[in-house]
């Protein structure tokens, strides 16, 4: 099966390039029907004629995005080694209650 998500320029770029290997979401319905072995169709969010197809390598589920960053590598969720990894920067996008709701999933992805 391939899914299809929607990336702002800046991590859509990352993962492009092979430095991101992990995308962070809410596990949601929509997510929740993702199996290791299916693909991501991930499109640029300002011109989604550019797209990157990638494999589900693995799944994890988290409570929240605060223990997803703990548990993962701040390189593989997309940020350089220079900069400061935070849980915050997530919850600009998915609500402590949305958190709470349904959980976090760390997508581990592979470019094909």
């Amino acid at each position: 099966m391939i899914h299809k998500l929607r990336l702002n320029k800046e991590p859509f770029d990352s993962i492009k390039s092979g430095m991101k290997t992990i995308e962070m979401r809410l596990y949601d319905e929509k997510r929740q029907m993702i199996r290791v072995g299916d693909k991501i169709e991930f499109a640029l969010r300002d011109d989604e004629t550019q797209t990157i197809l990638c494999a589900v390598k693995e799944l994890t589920t988290y409570k929240n995005f605060e223990e997803l960053y703990l548990n993962n590598d701040k390189v593989a969720l997309g940020y350089k080694p220079n900069e400061v990894a935070s849980s915050d920067d997530m919850n600009q996008f998915y609500s402590i209650q949305e958190q709470k709701q349904y959980g976090v999933v760390a997508i581990k992805v592979q470019l094909i």
